[in-house]
């Protein structure tokens, strides 16, 4: 569009997740700053020739994202969202990471950076990040959502249980300080539980872990949480210095390689849409709660979106499809409530 030629047919064009995009950001201009609204771009019944409601959301746009869809998968394009992440590979990246050496490697020479390229983040690191996993995952955020809290929105709790022991007789109340959905206030506070049988997906332990290795460093457990990664092992002494969604993409992407996964599929929604399918088929929670828990709307005024995050056919399938009716198929791991191991509990 700049040179005013034909583009060669080799040169990638954008995709279509590109183009959807840039419709959303056209809606909200109209919606938002125009003040036209969300509504659909339809002839004023009463004034023949005058159209009221959002441009963007009109038929013929509709018409041609689908058009435009159908073309850019006949052309090759794999329309999907990024894989989501689930428990198994959230146990191995916690396996990994925890069994990383807890040296102090802050100070690492640019030659061995070269000869060890994987030595890329320390135990502190680590740590940090898979903090981000798994309240990312369990609180069902986006990544700019996580990356924005601060020590200051993290309160410790008594669990109010009687029979609990150290360390699990507190929980954590996480109180957001900012949602996409909730830019003005309102926004319910997310409360965390210990999990004794899964440690790779508790974010008591999690926070307790990376609050005592940052008090071993001697850093100062104010402002942001995740911050701001500085060489191999340590962070920023900056309290409002924050890590940036690259940083962090880089950094899971190369956590992914660590444990022999090709990070391609992920990206940083990956955990939204992993903690949906968790709370759903391992949890067992029904829609209407995972919808309440994540701050979703609950009158399902949008199922596609809800499906969308559920199933995919890039995500890990849950079950061989040769297993389905197979009544000699292995059992799942024990229910911690009721023991059972069929699939059905």
């Amino acid at each position: 569009m700049w040179t005013g030629k034909v583009k060669d047919p080799s040169i990638p064009r954008v995709t279509y997740n590109t183009a959807q995009k840039m419709r959303a950001a056209i809606s909200h201009k109209f919606g938002h700053d125009h003040g036209l609204g969300t509504q659909q771009w339809t002839e004023h019944p009463m004034i023949p020739g005058k159209f009221v409601g959002n441009p963007s959301l009109s038929v013929t746009v509709s018409q041609y994202m689908i058009s435009l869809r159908r073309r850019k998968v006949r052309a090759g394009e794999q329309v999907t969202s990024a894989r989501a992440m689930d428990e198994p590979t959230m146990k191995r990246l916690y396996d990994f990471n925890i069994s990383t050496s807890q040296k102090d490697v802050s100070s690492v020479s640019r030659k061995r950076k070269a000869e060890h390229p994987a030595e890329w983040a320390g135990f502190l690191i680590r740590m940090m990040l898979h903090l981000l996993y798994v309240v990312s995952l369990l609180c069902l955020l986006r990544y700019d959502e996580a990356l924005r809290i601060s020590w200051a929105d993290v309160t410790f709790q008594p669990s109010n249980n009687p029979n609990a022991r150290p360390p699990t007789d507190f929980r954590i109340q996480l109180a957001m300080p900012f949602r996409k959905t909730h830019q003005y206030g309102g926004i319910a506070p997310f409360y965390l539980y210990p999990d004794v049988d899964r440690p790779w997906m508790c974010p008591v332990r999690a926070f307790a872990v990376w609050w005592t290795i940052a008090r071993e460093r001697n850093r100062q457990l104010d402002g942001f949480v995740f911050r701001k990664k500085i060489g191999v092992d340590s962070v920023s002494v900056n309290a409002t210095d924050g890590m940036s969604s690259e940083s962090f993409l880089e950094c899971f992407r190369n956590n992914l390689l660590d444990i022999g996964i090709d990070p391609r599929p992920y990206g940083t929604h990956s955990f939204r849409r992993g903690g949906c399918q968790y709370l759903a088929k391992v949890l067992h929670w029904p829609l209407r709660q995972i919808c309440n828990w994540g701050s979703w709307a609950d009158n399902f005024d949008n199922p596609g979106t809800i499906f969308k995050y559920l199933l995919s056919w890039s995500d890990n399938p849950f079950e061989e499809r040769e297993h389905y009716f197979n009544p000699n198929r292995p059992g799942t791991d024990p229910c911690r409530t009721c023991g059972r191991t069929c699939h059905c509990a």
